[in-house]
Protein backbone atom coordinates (compact mmCIF):
# COMPACT_ATOMS: atom_id res chain seq x y z
CA UNK A 1 0.00 0.00 0.00
CA UNK A 2 1.30 3.18 -1.22
CA UNK A 3 0.57 6.51 0.85
CA UNK A 4 0.81 9.90 -0.95
CA UNK A 5 0.41 13.13 0.73
CA UNK A 6 -0.70 16.04 -0.52
CA UNK A 7 -1.15 20.24 0.51
CA UNK A 8 -4.59 21.88 -0.92
CA UNK A 9 -3.81 25.24 0.15
CA UNK A 10 -7.53 26.07 -1.14
CA UNK A 11 -8.99 22.98 0.79
CA UNK A 12 -10.96 24.75 3.91
CA UNK A 13 -14.32 23.60 4.18
CA UNK A 14 -16.66 20.45 3.64
CA UNK A 15 -17.53 21.31 -0.08
CA UNK A 16 -13.58 20.98 -1.08
CA UNK A 17 -13.56 17.83 0.69
CA UNK A 18 -16.60 16.62 -0.78
CA UNK A 19 -15.10 17.99 -4.47
CA UNK A 20 -12.14 15.44 -3.55
CA UNK A 21 -14.06 12.40 -2.99
CA UNK A 22 -16.44 12.78 -5.65
CA UNK A 23 -13.47 13.56 -8.32
CA UNK A 24 -11.36 10.46 -6.36
CA UNK A 25 -14.13 8.01 -6.26
CA UNK A 26 -13.90 6.26 -10.08
CA UNK A 27 -9.93 5.22 -9.16
CA UNK A 28 -10.43 1.86 -8.15
CA UNK A 29 -6.11 2.05 -6.65
CA UNK A 30 -7.47 4.55 -4.21
CA UNK A 31 -8.49 2.40 -1.32
CA UNK A 32 -8.37 5.19 0.97
CA UNK A 33 -8.68 8.96 1.91
CA UNK A 34 -7.40 10.60 5.14
CA UNK A 35 -7.72 14.79 5.47
CA UNK A 36 -6.31 17.19 7.75
CA UNK A 37 -8.47 20.33 7.24
CA UNK A 38 -7.04 22.97 9.21
CA UNK A 39 -3.75 22.14 7.51
CA UNK A 40 -5.13 22.11 4.37
CA UNK A 41 -3.69 18.23 4.35
CA UNK A 42 -4.95 14.77 1.90
CA UNK A 43 -3.11 12.00 2.59
CA UNK A 44 -3.73 9.32 -0.45
CA UNK A 45 -3.49 5.59 0.63
CA UNK A 46 -3.27 3.74 -3.15
CA UNK A 47 -2.15 0.80 -4.97
CA UNK A 48 -0.94 2.38 -8.05
CA UNK A 49 1.47 4.77 -8.91
CA UNK A 50 -0.14 8.68 -8.43
CA UNK A 51 0.21 10.04 -11.09
CA UNK A 52 -3.20 9.79 -12.19
CA UNK A 53 -4.77 10.74 -8.64
CA UNK A 54 -2.37 13.88 -8.90
CA UNK A 55 -3.66 14.79 -12.55
CA UNK A 56 -7.24 14.47 -11.00
CA UNK A 57 -6.61 16.37 -8.36
CA UNK A 58 -5.06 19.16 -10.90
CA UNK A 59 -8.23 19.44 -12.51
CA UNK A 60 -10.01 20.57 -9.54
CA UNK A 61 -7.96 24.18 -9.56
CA UNK A 62 -7.70 23.47 -5.89
CA UNK A 63 -3.97 24.74 -5.45
CA UNK A 64 -2.20 21.08 -4.97
CA UNK A 65 1.08 20.07 -3.91
CA UNK A 66 1.99 16.58 -4.23
CA UNK A 67 4.65 16.27 -0.53
CA UNK A 68 5.73 12.71 -0.77
CA UNK A 69 4.81 9.40 -1.66
CA UNK A 70 5.28 6.16 1.25
CA UNK A 71 6.06 3.00 -0.57
CA UNK A 72 4.90 0.59 2.39
CA UNK A 73 2.01 2.52 4.34
CA UNK A 74 -0.62 0.74 6.94
CA UNK A 75 -4.39 2.00 6.52
CA UNK A 76 -5.42 3.99 9.08
CA UNK A 77 -7.70 2.16 11.90
CA UNK A 78 -11.59 2.90 10.85
CA UNK A 79 -13.52 5.62 12.56
CA UNK A 80 -17.09 5.43 14.94
CA UNK A 81 -18.75 6.68 11.79
CA UNK A 82 -22.40 5.73 13.38
CA UNK A 83 -21.33 8.44 16.32
CA UNK A 84 -20.15 10.89 13.91
CA UNK A 85 -23.27 10.62 11.63
CA UNK A 86 -25.54 11.02 14.56
CA UNK A 87 -23.50 13.88 15.97
CA UNK A 88 -23.89 15.36 12.34
CA UNK A 89 -27.49 15.12 11.96
CA UNK A 90 -27.90 17.56 14.98
CA UNK A 91 -25.54 19.77 13.61
CA UNK A 92 -27.39 19.48 10.40
CA UNK A 93 -31.08 19.75 12.41
CA UNK A 94 -29.98 22.71 14.17
CA UNK A 95 -28.60 24.80 11.28
CA UNK A 96 -31.78 23.95 9.08
CA UNK A 97 -33.86 24.89 12.10
CA UNK A 98 -32.08 28.08 12.80
CA UNK A 99 -32.68 28.99 8.65
CA UNK A 100 -35.95 28.61 8.91
CA UNK A 101 -36.22 30.84 12.55
CA UNK A 102 -34.16 33.66 10.80
CA UNK A 103 -36.08 33.69 7.73
CA UNK A 104 -39.26 34.34 8.62
CA UNK A 105 -37.97 36.55 11.35
CA UNK A 106 -36.15 38.43 9.04
CA UNK A 107 -38.83 39.53 6.71
CA UNK A 108 -40.93 40.32 9.43
CA UNK A 109 -38.34 42.49 11.29
CA UNK A 110 -36.99 43.85 7.40
CA UNK A 111 -33.48 42.63 8.52
CA UNK A 112 -31.32 41.80 5.35
CA UNK A 113 -28.80 40.76 7.70
CA UNK A 114 -31.29 37.90 9.16
CA UNK A 115 -32.04 36.82 6.08
CA UNK A 116 -28.57 36.27 4.68
CA UNK A 117 -27.94 34.60 8.06
CA UNK A 118 -30.60 32.06 7.47
CA UNK A 119 -29.26 31.31 3.84
CA UNK A 120 -26.01 31.07 5.30
CA UNK A 121 -27.12 28.47 7.18
CA UNK A 122 -29.37 26.93 4.59
CA UNK A 123 -26.26 26.25 2.80
CA UNK A 124 -24.43 24.37 5.38
CA UNK A 125 -27.47 21.61 5.76
CA UNK A 126 -27.25 21.42 2.27
CA UNK A 127 -23.54 20.46 2.66
CA UNK A 128 -24.17 18.11 5.61
CA UNK A 129 -27.19 16.84 4.11
CA UNK A 130 -24.94 16.02 0.84
CA UNK A 131 -22.31 14.87 2.54
CA UNK A 132 -24.97 12.53 4.34
CA UNK A 133 -27.50 11.99 1.68
CA UNK A 134 -25.03 10.18 -0.68
CA UNK A 135 -23.52 7.70 1.30
CA UNK A 136 -23.37 4.89 -0.50
CA UNK A 137 -25.38 6.50 -3.77
CA UNK A 138 -23.72 6.14 -7.53
CA UNK A 139 -21.84 8.88 -8.75
CA UNK A 140 -24.90 10.13 -11.13
CA UNK A 141 -26.97 10.47 -8.04
CA UNK A 142 -24.74 12.27 -6.17
CA UNK A 143 -23.98 14.98 -9.06
CA UNK A 144 -27.49 15.19 -9.39
CA UNK A 145 -28.07 16.24 -5.93
CA UNK A 146 -25.33 18.74 -5.85
CA UNK A 147 -26.27 20.27 -8.88
CA UNK A 148 -30.08 20.72 -7.44
CA UNK A 149 -28.91 21.92 -4.48
CA UNK A 150 -26.57 24.70 -6.00
CA UNK A 151 -29.51 25.91 -8.56
CA UNK A 152 -31.59 26.04 -5.29
CA UNK A 153 -29.21 27.75 -3.36
CA UNK A 154 -27.85 30.18 -6.14
CA UNK A 155 -31.35 31.45 -6.88
CA UNK A 156 -32.45 32.47 -2.93
CA UNK A 157 -28.81 34.34 -2.75
CA UNK A 158 -29.64 36.14 -6.51
CA UNK A 159 -32.87 37.00 -4.51
CA UNK A 160 -31.45 38.51 -1.52
CA UNK A 161 -28.90 40.51 -3.48
CA UNK A 162 -31.64 42.21 -5.74
CA UNK A 163 -33.61 42.82 -2.25
CA UNK A 164 -30.52 44.68 -0.86
CA UNK A 165 -29.88 46.74 -4.24
CA UNK A 166 -33.47 47.48 -4.17
CA UNK A 167 -33.71 48.93 -0.42
CA UNK A 168 -30.92 50.37 -0.99
CA UNK A 169 -32.29 52.71 -3.93
CA UNK A 170 -35.42 53.00 -2.21
CA UNK A 171 -36.61 54.48 1.16
CA UNK A 172 -37.26 51.56 3.62
CA UNK A 173 -38.33 51.30 7.36
CA UNK A 174 -35.41 50.64 9.58
CA UNK A 175 -35.03 47.11 10.46
CA UNK A 176 -36.40 46.20 13.74
CA UNK A 177 -33.17 46.03 15.72
CA UNK A 178 -34.32 43.82 18.67
CA UNK A 179 -34.98 41.17 16.64
CA UNK A 180 -32.04 41.24 14.90
CA UNK A 181 -30.41 41.30 18.03
CA UNK A 182 -32.01 38.72 20.12
CA UNK A 183 -32.60 36.03 17.00
CA UNK A 184 -28.57 36.18 16.37
CA UNK A 185 -28.19 36.16 20.12
CA UNK A 186 -30.17 32.49 19.47
CA UNK A 187 -28.76 31.22 16.39
CA UNK A 188 -25.00 32.16 17.94
CA UNK A 189 -26.19 29.90 21.07
CA UNK A 190 -27.17 27.11 18.00
CA UNK A 191 -24.10 27.29 16.72
CA UNK A 192 -22.24 26.94 19.93
CA UNK A 193 -24.15 23.89 20.88
CA UNK A 194 -23.06 22.53 17.67
CA UNK A 195 -19.60 23.47 18.17
CA UNK A 196 -19.06 21.90 21.19
CA UNK A 197 -21.00 18.34 19.98
CA UNK A 198 -18.21 18.38 17.13
CA UNK A 199 -14.91 18.85 19.09
CA UNK A 200 -16.84 16.57 21.80
CA UNK A 201 -16.31 13.91 19.58
CA UNK A 202 -12.91 14.41 19.18
CA UNK A 203 -12.67 12.88 16.32
CA UNK A 204 -9.42 13.77 13.63
CA UNK A 205 -12.39 12.83 10.57
CA UNK A 206 -12.21 14.92 7.63
CA UNK A 207 -15.60 15.79 7.57
CA UNK A 208 -15.65 16.44 11.25
CA UNK A 209 -13.03 19.13 11.36
CA UNK A 210 -14.34 20.79 8.63
CA UNK A 211 -17.94 20.84 10.32
CA UNK A 212 -15.85 22.28 13.08
CA UNK A 213 -14.88 25.22 10.88
CA UNK A 214 -17.76 25.47 9.15
CA UNK A 215 -19.71 26.36 12.51
CA UNK A 216 -16.94 28.51 13.84
CA UNK A 217 -17.49 30.97 10.81
CA UNK A 218 -21.15 30.50 11.48
CA UNK A 219 -20.70 32.01 14.46
CA UNK A 220 -18.75 34.96 13.15
CA UNK A 221 -21.37 35.80 11.06
CA UNK A 222 -23.65 35.87 13.83
CA UNK A 223 -21.24 38.41 15.52
CA UNK A 224 -21.55 40.53 12.44
CA UNK A 225 -25.30 40.27 12.53
CA UNK A 226 -25.39 41.43 16.27
CA UNK A 227 -22.82 43.92 15.90
CA UNK A 228 -25.48 45.56 12.47
CA UNK A 229 -28.18 45.32 14.67
CA UNK A 230 -26.44 47.62 17.44
CA UNK A 231 -25.63 49.95 15.21
CA UNK A 232 -28.49 50.50 13.33
CA UNK A 233 -30.02 51.32 16.76
CA UNK A 234 -26.88 53.80 17.42
CA UNK A 235 -27.36 55.52 14.05
CA UNK A 236 -30.81 55.15 13.23
CA UNK A 237 -29.72 53.85 10.04
CA UNK A 238 -30.81 50.62 7.57
CA UNK A 239 -27.21 50.71 6.28
CA UNK A 240 -25.86 48.47 8.46
CA UNK A 241 -27.79 45.66 8.10
CA UNK A 242 -27.93 46.01 4.57
CA UNK A 243 -24.11 46.07 4.59
CA UNK A 244 -23.88 42.67 6.66
CA UNK A 245 -26.49 41.18 4.23
CA UNK A 246 -24.93 41.88 1.09
CA UNK A 247 -21.34 40.38 2.75
CA UNK A 248 -23.20 37.15 3.66
CA UNK A 249 -24.78 37.09 0.61
CA UNK A 250 -21.92 36.85 -1.10
CA UNK A 251 -20.70 33.90 1.29
CA UNK A 252 -23.94 32.45 0.35
CA UNK A 253 -22.82 32.75 -3.35
CA UNK A 254 -19.54 31.31 -3.32
CA UNK A 255 -21.21 28.54 -1.50
CA UNK A 256 -23.41 27.69 -4.25
CA UNK A 257 -20.64 27.92 -6.86
CA UNK A 258 -18.40 25.39 -4.67
CA UNK A 259 -21.37 22.91 -4.74
CA UNK A 260 -21.62 23.21 -8.38
CA UNK A 261 -18.02 22.35 -8.85
CA UNK A 262 -19.34 18.95 -7.03
CA UNK A 263 -21.83 18.36 -10.16
CA UNK A 264 -18.97 18.20 -12.17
Amino acid sequence: MKKSTFIITKMDCPSEEQMIRMKLEPYNEVNQLSFDIPNRKLEVYHTEEVEKIHQALSELKLNERLENTEDEAELPLAADESKQRKILWWVLGINFGFFVVEMTTGWISRSMGLVADSLDMLADSIVYGLSLFAVGAAMSRKKKVAKISGYFQMALALLGFSEVLRRFFSESELPLFQWMIIISVLALIGNLISLWMINKAKSDEAHMQASAIFTSNDIIVNGGVILAGVLVYWLDSKWPDLSIGGIVFTFVMRGAVRIFKLAK
